[in-house]
């Protein structure tokens, strides 16, 4: 790869999900390219960028306070540059700009790779505002900000989906496929540089393929992935429920490489919220297929999320919600609050859940699921099983932290471990000997 000299120093703040995660890393290969080098102490930086989340109230406001936080270290450093992208520049424009002056470049989320090395071409004239187009920083080379050993493959960009609460489909356009070919090439790049544990990302990773001319789906590319031998785990993060298809499910209970791990959110289970949520699956169809992944991937685990207090849930449609928790005992659950967001169908609908109502919603699932998940994990006292080593850890006995097939980083639980001698980035062999609520005690 060919650099120009070192023409300053870049400081990067990223928020949001994994897919954010990516579109980052990209961004931070075309500074690289382009002869900047990173630091961690924005003080020390020529550049700074935000790269936004706006999907809920909360992240859009953790957002921003980043920005103002910027903009403060900006005004500290005459000549220093502020650039913010992602979903909240796409969502607000020029309005952002207009309410944090000190802002000299927004970039969408849309927008191409050779406009996005518009935003780091010195000097800034004046405050561009990029028109989104299509496809974000395709191609680019990416510089991983997750552990060595493990990395995000983002497999599509946008989302078809109607969903009533949310507004990602107006600020990361319709659902699009990256070609299986870039893929593999991107995860074989990957996998030289150490990465053995590949997280599939996307707003619909069912979906994938389906756009594609020629016609391809998950399964092609999961098959084509699996040839490259460094990669060891492959994990599908972000299933729509309803595409969640029987061979899907034969093919990872017998593939040696994608791991019986499957994130699905499923939002809700009352089949009249899943209706005003505009969702396209009802109640008896999440059960039915909580039976057929029990049936067909016997040791498999399921993570999902669910959003409590929805316009016009009632005790009874919540209870709904609980009994399922109760229930059918998934392995991992999380909890959103319902965040009344302009622009999404949802904020225009009546009956809005009081606050306190919807936090008390809320402890009480995530109780029952403790409860759930401290005895699921208890199950597990006495088999060995394979862990990837992510980090060290000074919790004496315990000398190192890792994960099983069961927990995707940084959402699930950790297994603590001890015993012999063992590298970060490497699989042991651990055998279970206690556990907590949510975590997992292992010696090697």
């Amino acid at each position: 790869m060919h650099r120009s000299k070192k023409v300053g120093k870049v400081g990067v703040v990223s928020l949001g999900c994994p897919k954010n995660l990516v579109d980052t890393e990209k961004m931070l290969g075309r500074f690289f390219e382009s002869g900047y080098t990173l630091t961690p102490n924005p003080e020390e930086a020529d550049l700074l960028v935000v790269n936004t989340c706006g999907f809920i109230a909360d992240a859009e406001e953790e957002s921003r306070q980043a920005i103002r936080e910027m903009a403060a270290i900006k005004s500290r450093h005459p000549g220093v540059r502020l650039a913010v992208t992602g979903c909240l520049a796409q969502r607000y424009g020029r309005l952002l700009k207009e309410q944090i002056p000190a802002i000299d470049l927004l970039l969408g989320t849309h927008d191409t790779p050779e406009q996005s090395r518009r935003l780091i071409t010195p000097p800034l004239r004046r405050t561009p505002i990029l028109a989104p187009l299509h496809k974000p920083l395709e191609g680019a080379p990416r510089v991983l900000t997750t552990r060595p050993h493990t990395a995000y493959l983002k497999i599509a960009e946008g989302c078809n989906n109607p969903c009533s609460f949310c507004i990602i489909p107006q600020l990361r356009g319709p659902f699009r496929s990256r070609p299986v070919e870039e893929l593999v090439a991107e995860a074989q790049a990957l996998a030289a540089g150490r990465v053995c544990e590949l997280n599939l990302v996307s707003q619909d990773t069912s979906l994938y393929g389906r756009d594609l001319s020629p016609r391809a789906s998950l399964i092609h590319l999961l098959t084509a992935l699996e040839t490259i031998d460094p990669i060891q785990w492959i994990r599908l993060l972000y299933l729509y429920p309803t595409l969640v298809t029987d061979p899907l499910l034969d093919f990872i209970g017998q593939s040696g490489k994608v791991v019986p791990y499957l994130d699905i959110p499923f939002q809700h289970t009352h089949s009249a919220v899943l209706a005003r949520m505009r969702r396209a699956e009802r109640g008896g169809d999440i059960r039915q297929l909580v039976q057929r992944i029990r049936r067909r991937i016997p040791n498999g685990a399921i993570r999902t999320t669910f959003i409590v207090g929805f316009p016009g849930e009632t005790e009874e449609e919540f209870q709904d919600l609980f009994e399922f928790v109760q229930e059918f005992q998934l392995e991992h659950v999380g909890v959103f609050a319902y965040s009344d967001e302009a622009g999404s169908h949802a904020y225009t609908l009546p009956d809005k859940v009081a606050p306190e109502i919807i936090e008390e919603r809320r402890s009480r699932i995530y109780e029952c699921q403790q409860t759930i998940s401290q005895q699921k994990l208890t199950t597990y006292k006495g088999l060995t099983l394979p862990v990837l080593v992510d980090d060290t850890l000074e919790e004496p006995p315990w000398t190192h932290r890792g994960r099983t097939l069961w927990q995707a980083p940084d959402v699930d639980g950790h297994v603590k471990l001890k015993g012999r001698p063992m590298a970060v980035g490497t699989m042991v062999m651990a055998t279970i000997v206690q556990n907590t609520a949510y975590d997992l005690m292992a010696e090697v």
